[in-house]
């Protein structure tokens, strides 16, 4: 079963693959999005209103939910907690992965859902 961060890849060429530095904003929150993000590798930090929520590592994808909502907002600020390879799927792409690879829908579903369970114990 491929990870999404490996559907990305294989959806884009590698001109879509940017480096950010540890401590580089990637997206800020409040801010319109339509392009979501894989880590190929290095870690991403998420904040809220400053504060880090979550770190993300290598394999995973976030910045998704801006291009289920109408508003396209991104709720959260991403920034490279180390140095990283990111991978880019626009919404074009995106809805094309999810039509035509339903294990992809199903693997971004699960890594939002365990990044939401592991949030929950946070809190």
């Amino acid at each position: 079963m491929l990870k999404p961060v490996e559907t990305v890849k294989i959806l884009q060429n590698n001109s879509h693959i940017k480096s950010f530095r540890a401590g580089e904003i990637i997206f800020h929150q409040g801010t319109e999005g339509n392009i979501m993000y894989g880590i190929i590798d290095g870690e991403v930090e998420m904040l809220v209103n400053d504060k880090v929520v979550e770190t993300i590592k290598e394999g995973d994808v976030f910045g998704q939910g801006a291009l289920l909502h109408s508003d396209h907002l991104r709720t959260s600020t991403a920034r490279a907690k180390t140095d990283c390879q990111i991978a880019f799927l626009d919404q074009q792409h995106f809805i094309f992965a999810v039509q035509e690879t339903p294990m992809f829908a199903l693997e971004v579903m699960r890594s939002y859902s365990d990044r939401l369970r592991s949030l929950k114990f946070l809190i």
